[in-house]
C-alpha cells in the first residue's frame, strides 16, 4: 500500500489469446448471455438450483450474485454451476461488511461509518485484504464495495452507516484504501452507487429517490470520491437508481437507465473504462415503472456493461435482440461488453478455473488473522465524544463505586462481562420499552453508586423513529445526569447520529455498532487497558461535529486480545484444552482455570470442569475463585516486603531481630532478611502447629471452641474456632523451633523450602507498616489494581457458591473446607497468613502478576520503583533455584516451569494445584488454578502428570519463532 493508485493494466498476448478463443467459440446469443449476471441463493431448495442451471446451460449467463445462504452449501453449488458453464462464470457478492452481510456463521468486520471512525485507513486495507482472502476461498470473484456515498443527508433511510462519512476526501480515501485492500488480493472492487446515493431521503429498494443537486454540487461532492477510484484503478462502478433531472429530464427515469448519465456523464466525461454494473434490476425504483426483461434492455442501452439480479434472462434476451435490429443498441458495443467481461475474467483467474476445495474450507474461511483485524478495527474506530475533567480512563479504583445499565441487551452480554474483568459492578439490565415506573425504581437503587456506567443497545438505523431510543431512556438518562454527585458515563452502541439525544453528556463514546468486538472495546478504553482513537465521521449535531473525537492513552492495565495479535498461534494454544481435559477425565483436579496474557493483553482465559467430583456440582467459570495456597507468598506477604524495600524501611541484609526484638537470645537472633526471602536461613519446613494443638485432648479444649465468642474469635471452618491468643502461641512455637545443621565453613545454609519463612516475613512486614497483612494488602494493591477477589477469608465478600471447595478434611477439621483457607496454620490464625490464605481467580491474580511484569506500575499508579521487583526477581545464588521470595526455573530443567520459560522467569506454585509465572523476557503471565486437593490431598495426579508445566509448554510452543526468547543454552 505504497500509492494511492493501483498499477494500470497491460494486457498481454495470452490475456489477449485467451479472450479471443472463448469470445469466437461463443454463438452471438452466447455471448449475450455474458452480460448477465443472476441472483442465486444457497438457503432455497432444489427447484432454485434447476432454474439457476438452466440459465447457465441455455442462455450461457455470465455470472452469479450469491445472496443469503451458507459458506459450505454455496462453495458447494459454486462447484456445481461451474460445471454447467461454457465459460467459467463470475461469482459476486455483497461483502460490504464481511461476509455476514450475505452468509450465516460469517464474520462481520465493521459498516463504513464505523471505518469511517478509525484514524487510519491502512485498517480499512487491512479488512478488505481479510474479506479478499475469505471471497477467493469461497470461489469469488467480486465484490459489490465499498460505498462511496457521500453521507450528506442525515435522515437518508438507506445509506446511513453504509457510508464512510460526510467528508468528500475522507470519503475517498478510506474507499481507496479499501479498494485496494480487495484488488490487491485478486477481488475486483465494485466502487457503488454511482453518481451517489448519499443525499437522498428515500429507499431505491423500495421507490425512486430524486437527487435535485446542480451540476456544480455534484461534481464538488458526491461525483469526486467516484472520480479519485477511478484514478486509483477501481475494476467495476454500479450505478444507482435514482433519478436526476439535472441529467435527464424524462420522470421516473432511473440513472440506470439514463443514456446521458450513464455513457454521458460516466464513460465519456469521466472516461471510466472499467465495467459498469446496474444496481439490483429487481428493485421497486425501476420495476415499478418497467418489465423484467424491458428493463434490462434500457439498462443496456444506456451504457452498462452488466446486468445485475435480471428477473427474466430470456425475455431480456428477446428485447435486447430487438435493440440491436432497430438500431437503439449497436451490435460492436455488444461485442465491446463481452471482450470487456472477459478481460476480466481472466484478471480474476477464470482462464485456469479449479473448483472450490471443500477440505478445510470452514477452517480456512474463519482464518485467524481475521480476529484480530476486527479487533483492531474497533480500537482504532470507537470515539470518546466527551470527556469532562479527563476522567476517562478510570483511574484509582478503590475509590469508585460503580454501577452498570444496559439497555436493549441481555443480562450475560458481553459489554457487562467486559466491564467486571476490571472492577465489581452492581449490575442492571432494562429492555428497550421500559416502563416509567421501572426507570424510576432503578434511578432511586442507583443512588449508593457514584459512576453508573450506562450503554445503549440493539438500536436501529432509521432516522424517522429516533433509531430506536425512546424519549423514556433519554429522560432517564438526563435524570441520573442531573445528581452532581455521579459521574455518568453513556455509550452509545449505534448509529452515530444517535449522539444528538445526549450531547450534554459529560462522558461519553460511540461505539457505533452493537457487535461482541464493540462491546469488548468500550469497557476496555474506559478502564485504560487501550486508547480512545476515533473520530466522529459525520456531525450528529451542530456540537458534535464530523472530525470530533478526544484521544487518551492506555495507563498499562491488562486488555483483551487475539493470541495472534502478539505473535502467538491460537491453533496451539488451544492444545491446552486437551491437557486441562485429560487433568479432569483422569481425576487430577476436578477444574481449573487457565489465563496467560502476553505483551499486556490477556489472551487466553478459559474455565475447565466442576467444582468437585459431586454430582451436582456447579461448573467451574471464570469468576470462580480459588485458594491460591502458596502463591500467596509472593501475591501478599513479598509485596508488602518489596513495598517496604522500595520505601527505604527495610534494609535486606539486616537481621530479622533488628524489626522483632523478641528473636533476641534465640537460636533466629541472626537470621538475615535476604537469606530468609531466599529460604536459606536454616529454618525448618515448618511446625505441626494443628497435630500438636489438637491431637492431644488436653490441648483441644484450651485452644478450640465449637461456638464463635470472644475468646475463639478465629473461624478454621464453620463449628470450630481457635483461641484468640492462638497466633501468639504458634509465634511462639515458632520461634523455639531448632535450626537446621549450617554446613561446616558455609555462607549460608543450604536451601529449605520454609512456611516459616513467610510466618517470620509477614510479623516484619506489619511490624513495620503498623498494620496487619490483610488490610494493607487490600488497600494498597488489589482494590486499586481492580483484584476484587484476590483477598482473604473471601466469605466476608463473596457467596460460598462462587468459591471452590478443597479437601474433605477426614482428620483435622472433619469437614469439606469451603470458603476456608485449606492450609492448616493459616486456618488456625483465622484464616490470614503470609504462607496462604489468600483466595483469587486467574484474572485476578494475573493483574498482580502484571504489576510486577511492569516492575511495579498499573493502571497508571506506580507501586514500586522500577528497579525493586527485577532486584527480588534476581536468582539469590548460583546453587539455588531461588531468588527473593520468587521461585524461579531450575537451570537443571528440574523446576516447576516449561524448561522452554527463560531462567529469568519468577513466581511460585501452590499446593492446593495452583502457579503464577511471569517471564520478563517474552512479556508472558500465566497463571493456572485448580483444587487438586479436592477430595483428598493425597491426590498428587497433577504432580506426576505434569499438567501445570505442560500447559506451560504449550503456552511457549505456541509464540512464533521470531517472538520467542530464551536465556537458555
Amino acid at each position: 500500500m505504497t500509492s494511492t493508485t493501483l498499477p494500470k493494466r497491460v494486457v498481454s498476448n495470452q490475456e489477449q489469446s485467451w479472450v479471443d478463443s472463448v469470445y469466437n467459440a461463443l454463438t452471438p446469443e452466447q455471448r449475450l448471455g455474458q452480460l448477465f449476471m443472476v441472483a442465486a441463493y444457497s438457503n432455497r431448495d432444489a427447484s432454485h438450483s434447476r432454474y439457476i442451471e438452466r440459465l447457465i446451460s441455455q442462455y450461457n449467463i455470465g455470472g452469479l450474485m450469491f445472496m443469503y445462504g451458507g459458506p459450505k452449501r454455496q462453495a458447494i453449488l459454486t462447484n456445481q454451476y461451474q460445471s454447467k458453464a461454457t465459460v467459467p462464470l463470475f461469482i459476486a457478492m455483497d461483502a460490504e461488511w464481511g461476509l455476514d452481510m450475505r452468509l450465516d456463521s460469517s464474520m462481520h468486520f465493521a459498516k463504513q461509518m464505523t471505518l469511517g471512525a478509525l484514524d487510519d485507513p491502512k485498517y480499512v486495507y487491512l479488512m478488505g485484504r481479510e474479506i479478499a482472502l475469505k471471497m477467493k476461498r469461497l470461489g469469488v470473484h467480486i465484490s459489490f464495495s465499498p460505498v462511496l456515498d457521500v453521507n450528506s443527508n442525515p435522515n437518508n433511510p438507506v445509506i446511513g452507516n453504509r457510508s464512510f462519512g460526510e467528508s468528500k476526501e475522507h470519503v475517498s480515501d478510506y474507499g481507496i484504501s479499501y479498494i485496494k485492500g480487495l484488488q490487491e488480493n485478486g477481488i475486483i472492487a465494485v466502487a457503488k452507487h454511482f453518481p451517489g446515493h448519499g443525499d437522498t431521503d428515500k429507499d431505491s429498494h423500495k421507490s425512486l429517490p430524486i437527487i435535485r443537486s446542480d451540476i456544480k454540487r455534484l461534481q464538488e461532492v458526491d461525483l469526486y470520491p467516484f472520480k479519485q477510484s477511478f484514478d486509483a484503478g477501481v475494476m467495476g462502478v454500479m450505478v444507482a437508481h435514482l433519478h436526476l433531472p439535472v441529467f435527464d429530464t424524462v420522470a421516473n427515469k432511473a440513472a440506470t437507465l439514463s443514456h446521458n448519465l450513464v455513457t454521458g456523464l460516466l464513460k465519456e466525461k469521466m472516461q471510466y473504462q472499467g465495467l459498469v454494473f446496474t444496481d439490483a434490476l429487481n428493485m421497486r425504483s425501476v420495476t415499478k415503472y418497467y418489465k423484467p426483461g424491458e428493463v434490462d434492455a434500457l439498462a443496456l442501452s444506456a451504457g452498462n456493461d452488466v446486468l445485475l439480479f435480471s428477473e427474466d434472462v430470456p425475455t431480456a434476451i428477446a428485447k435486447i435482440k430487438e435493440a440491436v435490429a432497430s438500431g437503439k443498441i449497436k451490435q460492436e458495443e455488444i461485442d465491446y461488453k463481452v471482450r470487456k467481461i472477459l478481460h476480466a475474467k481472466y484478471w480474476a483467474g477464470l482462464n485456469k478455473y479449479k473448483p472450490v476445495e471443500l477440505k478445510n474450507l470452514t477452517t480456512e474461511i474463519d482464518r485467524p488473522s481475521s480476529n484480530v483485524v476486527q479487533q483492531q478495527l474497533y480500537e482504532h474506530a470507537v470515539t470518546l465524544v466527551k470527556n469532562k475533567g479527563d476522567f476517562l480512563p478510570f483511574r484509582n479504583l478503590d475509590t469508585l463505586n460503580f454501577a452498570s445499565v444496559t439497555i436493549g441487551a441481555g443480562k450475560n452480554n458481553v459489554f457487562t462481562q467486559t466491564l467486571e474483568k476490571y472492577a465489581p459492578f452492581t449490575k442492571y439490565t432494562l429492555v428497550k420499552q421500559a416502563e416509567d415506573s421501572t426507570y424510576n425504581r432503578l434511578y432511586n437503587k442507583l443512588q449508593q453508586n457514584n459512576v453508573v456506567v450506562v450503554s445503549i443497545h440493539r438500536l436501529n438505523n432509521t432516522p424517522a423513529n429516533n433509531y430506536g431510543i425512546t424519549q423514556r431512556t433519554r429522560a432517564f438518562i438526563q435524570r441520573l445526569q442531573a445528581n452532581p454527585k455521579q459521574k455518568v458515563v453513556l455509550a452509545v452502541l449505534g448509529n452515530a447520529y444517535t449522539l444528538q439525544y445526549f450531547e450534554k453528556s459529560d462522558w461519553l463514546l460511540c461505539g457505533y455498532e452493537d457487535t461482541e468486538a464493540a462491546q469488548t472495546v468500550i469497557p476496555q478504553i474506559l478502564f485504560g487497558a487501550i486508547g480512545a482513537n476515533g473520530k466522529l465521521p459525520v456531525s450528529a449535531s451542530p456540537n458534535l461535529t464530523a472530525g470530533s473525537g478526544l484521544k487518551t492513552q492506555p495507563i498499562n492495565r491488562l486488555r483483551f486480545a487475539n493470541p495472534e495479535s502478539v505473535g502467538m498461534d491460537s491453533q496451539i494454544l488451544n492444545q491446552i484444552d486437551n491437557v486441562a481435559r485429560e487433568a479432569i477425565a483422569y481425576g487430577a483436579t476436578p477444574g481449573c482455570q487457565v489465563v496467560v496474557a502476553k505483551d499486556g493483553a490477556v489472551i487466553f482465559e478459559k474455565a475447565y470442569g466442576y467444582t468437585t467430583y459431586d454430582d451436582k456440582a456447579k461448573l467451574v467459570t471464570n469468576s470462580s475463585i480459588y485458594d491460591i495456597a502458596s502463591v500467596t507468598k509472593v501475591a501478599s506477604t513479598l509485596q508488602a516486603i518489596m513495598f517496604l524495600k522500595d520505601q527505604g524501611k527495610l534494609n535486606l541484609d539486616a537481621k530479622a531481630s533488628v524489626y522483632l526484638p523478641e528473636l533476641q537470645g534465640t537460636n533466629k537472633q541472626n537470621l538475615i532478611i535476604r537469606d530468609i526471602l531466599a529460604h536459606q536461613a536454616g529454618l525448618q519446613s515448618g511446625v505441626a502447629f494443628w497435630q500438636r494443638s489438637f491431637n492431644a485432648p488436653q490441648n483441644r479444649g484450651l485452644y478450640y471452641a465449637t461456638t464463635q465468642s470472644e475468646n475463639f474469635p478465629n473461624e478454621v471452618v464453620p463449628g470450630m474456632y481457635t483461641a484468640k491468643n492462638m497466633e501468639d502461641v504458634m509465634w511462639k512455637w515458632i520461634i523455639e523451633s531448632p535450626l537446621l545443621p549450617k554446613p561446616k565453613g558455609a555462607p549460608h545454609y543450604e536451601f529449605k523450602y520454609s512456611d516459616l519463612s513467610f510466618y517470620i516475613l509477614r510479623r516484619v512486614a506489619e511490624k513495620l507498616l503498623n498494620q496487619s497483612i490483610d488490610e494493607f494488602m487490600e488497600h494498597n494493591f488489589y482494590a486499586s489494581l481492580g483484584a476484587n477477589s484476590l483477598l482473604y477469608n473471601p466469605l466476608k465478600r463473596f457467596q460460598k457458591e462462587q468459591i471452590v471447595p478443597t479437601e474433605n478434611d477426614t482428620h483435622f477439621r472433619k469437614t469439606l473446607v469451603w470458603g476456608n483457607v485449606h492450609d492448616q496454620g493459616a486456618a488456625m490464625m483465622g484464616g490470614v497468613a503470609g504462607h496462604a490464605g489468600l483466595f483469587s481467580t486467574a484474572l485476578d491474580l494475573a493483574k498482580l502478576m502484571q504489576m510486577n511484569l511492569q516492575n511495579g506500575e498499573y493502571g497508571g499508579l506506580r507501586y514500586f520503583r522500577a528497579n525493586v521487583v527485577p532486584e527480588f526477581a534476581t536468582r539469590h545464588n548460583k546453587e539455588t533455584r531461588r531468588g527473593l521470595g520468587w521461585d524461579m526455573p531450575d537451570p537443571a530443567g528440574k523446576g516447576a516451569t516449561s524448561t522452554m520459560a527463560p531462567l529469568s522467569t519468577f513466581g511460585h506454585t501452590g499446593f492446593t494445584g495452583t502457579c503464577a509465572w511471569v517471564d520478563p523476557e517474552n512479556k508472558l503471565v500465566y497463571i493456572f488454578l485448580s483444587n487438586r486437593i479436592n477430595p483428598t490431598a493425597e491426590n498428587n495426579k497433577l504432580v506426576t502428570n505434569s499438567i501445570r508445566t505442560r500447559i506451560h509448554d504449550i503456552i511457549y510452543k505456541s509464540i512464533q519463532p521470531k517472538f520467542y526468547y530464551t536465556d537458555r543454552q
